[in-house]
This record gives C-alpha cells, sequence and structure tokens, in this order.
C-alpha cells in the first residue's frame, strides 16, 4: 500500500483560482486498473465522506479515524465546518470536477450539498467567516437563521476564504445552468459585497462588515511614511489595503471568471480596478516593490506584531504573477510596466542561497526579522517556527515567464485565459488511480498517518480533506482518460 507524501500545493483550475492538492511520487510500472474498478472506489469514498465525515454538507480539514477529533486551523466541534481552504471549497470543487469528468449524478449531489452548506454559512455582510457553526447560529448574522444586529457579520477575505467559496459557488452556478435559486441567488449576493467592498483605488481590506465611505480612502500612490515605530503599536489593521496571502491575486481570480461566466462587465472593471490599484501601490524607488499593508495615505504599515511596515519581497511575487494575469486577460501593457523594476529590485534584495527574506526594512532595505520573542532585529538566528520570514525566490522564473508573455500573440493569450484542462492517460496517473483504489480501506475512508496539531495529539491515524481531494481528483481523471483512451 503507497504512502501519500510532499507538501501541500495550488494548482490552477480553469485557468484561474486554485485547489489544494497532494502529489504522489510513487509509480506502479504495469499496474493494471480498470474504468470499473476506480468508479466503484470513488463511490464508496465519496459515500464514507458524504454519510459520516460531513456535517450538513461541508467538512474540515483532518479528522481522528473515529471522527472524535476535529480541526481546521484550530479544534472545532461536530457542529462546525471549514470554509478556508483546504475546507468545503475546496472538497466541493472537487466534487463538482469528478462529476464533470465522470458524469456520476451522486458527485453532482454532493457538490450541491457543500454549496448549500457555503449558502447556510454566508453572512449579511456578503461573504463568510473561516468556518460556519450550525449549532451556534445566533452568534453570527448568517443570512440564514442567524443571530440579530449585534452579532458577528464579518466577511474575511484572508486566507483564500470568502474567494474559494466563491469560485466554487460560481463554477456550480454555471454547472447547474443558473437555475437552482439559492445557490445562484447567493452567488449573486457575494459578488455584489465585493464590489461594494473594493476601496475607490482598487484595493480591498482583509475584512469587512459595511462598505468603506470613500472620503476615507483617497486615492493617492504609495509613499514611505517619514518615520515608523520599531513597537509593535496594537493598532486595528483589517481596513488596511492589503496584499498578504495573496488577497488581491484570489480576488482578480474570482472577478475574471465572475465576468467569463456572467458576461457582466461590472466584474471586469473591478480586476481593472485592482490591477490599478496595484500600479498605485508599486513602492517608488530605492524600493519598486510592494508591501503586505498599506494604511489609508498609502503608507506600509504594521498588521500583526510580526509584520512590521517594509517591502515584502513574499506577496510582491504574487502581485508580479497578477499583473500577468491581468495583462493575459486584457492585453493591455501598463500592467506590464511595473514587472521589470520589480524584478530587478528582487534579483538585487536575493539572500545567499537564492533566497529572499519576507521584509525588508524601508529605504535602507536591510532584511527584517523577529526573535522568538517578537523583538525587532537585523538577526535571523532566533526565528518564531509558525511563520516563513526567509521565503523561495521565483524571481529567474517570473522573469523567464514576463518575457514569454512579450512575445505572445493576442490569439495566444486569448486561449490562455480559461484552458481546458485535458487528461491523458500516463503511467503516472494509472499508478495515482492504483493507490487510491488499493488505500482505501473497508469503510471507504482514505487513512493517513498524521498529527491533530490544534488537538495535541501526534502520529494517529487521520483523515486528511487534501488526500480525499487529491484521490478523487485520482480516479476521476484516470476514468475521463479511460474514456478518451
Amino acid at each position: 500500500m503507497s504512502e501519500m507524501r510532499r507538501i501541500l500545493r495550488k494548482s490552477l483550475l480553469f485557468g484561474i483560482g486554485s485547489v489544494f492538492l497532494l502529489s504522489l511520487t510513487d509509480d506502479v510500472p504495469g499496474a493494471e486498473v480498470t474504468e470499473a474498478a476506480a468508479r466503484k472506489a470513488m463511490q464508496q469514498a465519496t459515500n464514507y465522506f458524504t454519510s459520516q465525515v460531513s456535517t450538513e454538507g461541508g467538512y474540515l480539514w483532518k479528522y481522528s479515524q473515529d471522527l472524535k477529533d476535529r480541526e481546521g486551523e484550530n479544534r472545532a466541534p461536530a457542529s462546525r465546518i471549514w470554509v478556508q481552504p483546504p475546507g468545503t471549497p475546496s472538497v466541493g470543487e472537487a466534487f463538482l470536477r469528478a462529476y464533470q469528468q465522470t458524469g456520476e449524478p451522486y458527485l453532482l449531489a454532493a457538490a450541491k450539498a457543500a454549496a448549500m452548506a457555503l449558502v447556510n454559512g454566508q453572512l449579511k455582510s456578503g461573504g463568510w467567516n473561516y468556518y460556519i457553526d450550525f449549532a451556534d447560529r445566533k452568534a453570527y448574522q448568517y443570512r440564514v437563521n442567524g443571530g440579530g444586529p449585534k452579532a458577528r457579520n464579518t466577511t474575511t477575505l484572508d486566507d483564500n476564504t470568502t474567494q474559494a467559496a466563491l469560485h466554487f459557488l460560481i463554477l456550480l452556478d454555471q454547472e447547474l445552468k443558473f437555475q437552482d435559486e439559492p445557490i445562484h441567488e447567493a452567488t449573486m449576493y457575494a459578488l455584489n459585497a465585493l464590489l461594494k467592498a473594493q476601496y475607490p483605488n482598487g484595493g480591498w481590506p482583509q475584512r469587512f462588515d459595511s462598505p468603506p465611505d470613500p472620503e476615507d480612502y483617497p486615492v493617492i500612490k504609495a509613499n514611505y511614511p517619514d518615520s515608523w515605530s520599531r513597537e509593535f503599536p496594537k493598532k486595528k489593521y483589517l481596513d488596511y489595503y492589503t496584499f498578504n496571502d495573496n488577497l488581491i491575486e484570489d480576488l482578480v481570480g474570482v472577478m475574471f471568471l465572475a465576468h467569463h461566466v456572467y458576461q457582466d462587465e461590472r466584474y471586469q472593471r473591478a480586476a481593472l480596478k485592482a490591477g490599478d490599484f496595484i500600479i498605485l501601490a508599486q513602492m517608488p524607488e530605492p524600493q519598486p516593490a510592494w508591501a503586505q499593508q498599506y494604511n489609508s495615505q498609502m503608507q506600509p504599515a504594521w498588521a500583526r506584531k510580526f509584520e512590521p511596515p517594509a517591502v515584502t519581497g513574499g506577496e510582491s511575487q504574487g502581485i508580479i504573477k497578477t499583473l500577468m494575469q491581468i495583462y493575459i486577460y486584457t492585453g493591455d501593457k501598463k500592467y506590464l510596466k511595473p514587472i521589470p523594476p520589480a524584478l530587478a529590485y528582487l534579483k538585487k534584495s536575493e539572500l545567499p542561497g537564492g533566497k529572499l527574506a519576507r521584509f525588508y526594512e524601508l529605504k535602507t532595505n536591510r532584511p527584517l526579522y523577529f526573535t522568538k520573542k517578537y523583538e525587532l532585529t537585523y538577526q535571523d538566528n532566533d526565528l518564531p517556527t509558525h511563520y516563513g520570514f526567509i521565503i523561495n525566490s521565483s524571481v529567474d522564473s517570473l522573469e523567464s515567464r514576463y518575457r514569454k508573455l512579450l512575445d505572445d500573440s493576442p490569439e495566444k493569450l486569448a486561449s490562455m485565459r480559461f484552458p481546458t484542462r485535458r487528461v491523458r492517460l500516463t503511467p503516472s496517473l494509472t499508478a495515482k488511480a492504483k493507490s487510491a483504489i488499493d488505500s482505501l480501506n473497508s469503510e471507504g475512508a482514505w487513512l493517513r498517518q498524521g498529527d491533530l496539531k490544534a488537538s495535541g495529539k501526534e502520529n494517529l491515524r487521520t483523515i486528511d480533506t487534501r488526500v480525499f481531494i487529491q484521490n478523487l481528483s485520482a480516479l476521476s481523471s484516470f476514468v475521463a482518460a479511460k474514456q478518451k483512451d
């Protein structure tokens, strides 16, 4: 029986957006796997996941084998599901894609159940919290059976939470030909809320509960503050213009997808407005890249106690990808203009070993770090372990992609916007399908050895949502490839 390995990674779906997968490295040369066996394993696994693991159609991240211990980013009761990937939207999208590949009705039913879990957890502010609780309904202003005016009503755009939910709902709404009223209405409600939450300059906050007052957010270019505190000010930052955790990249992807599906120009305008914000937010020399967050005066500002005002080597790379994404969709080279100086700056800022610091001091460009006691320092020998203060550099690959885009024809760019994802019957795909079939237990569960960190339990048999997504994807892709073979 093969063992799942490697780390969580992002993979493009339909060109824009993402699902979370695990990479399999084992191969089984000459393995014979039948389409019937793959379909049977898919149905057994889905039946188990929907009937035993699911709560109201939704999912967490990890479970103990007996389902008594459950967690997303933290511990969760049986009444709770997670929206933040790889939770409910990620599983729902895996069901949807498997249905599109195989035509199995039970997969579409599972996708719809996941969507309804999201519908029932949508906030009046328009989006979603990290999780949904089906027992404690009055603590949040859910649109369905939620609490009153004093209940929590904060939509989060952090960690691809609302974006992932909306990405899945848009794709499912399209598959259902916009005829499922609750799903369609919730999708429209969320999209309209995001349009209203966008700032006048095109940025978005990390979280919101109501639209911003335009007078509080003037449209100005990024600039350096005259000075900044070296001590964490404990100031609220949730309304700051935010790039952290690829927030803008995910929103731009959702808006382009919405425009593609609904042919409503408002969504494309929102994506382009976000591109204009990126141009405004590029810092002037000597650091022509981007900060993780900016205050209303477009100056880099503190967020959490380990996120100082700084130019970031992390999100700046994602922003460059977003600019290329906007160019692919529009063909407008103004969105490429910020890239060469940013790449040159990042290349110059690389650390030994081809790494980048996440934070560079404003103007001096010295790498900034924190000690385990969260004291700001220039030294990297006492770093907290929960956060990546030193990251990989993708400058060379970004530059290569940028130069290739310059040579691509308009027809080539158009073909890159929403490419069809083709599957081929390869030895690697066959090996993945065989691994999924062989590792399914008698109940229909895929178990792996792992930890439940939030529960403080180590080295036990767990049900991992990411493993389910990966194995379901392998099986459905195998079936689709066999049908074409």
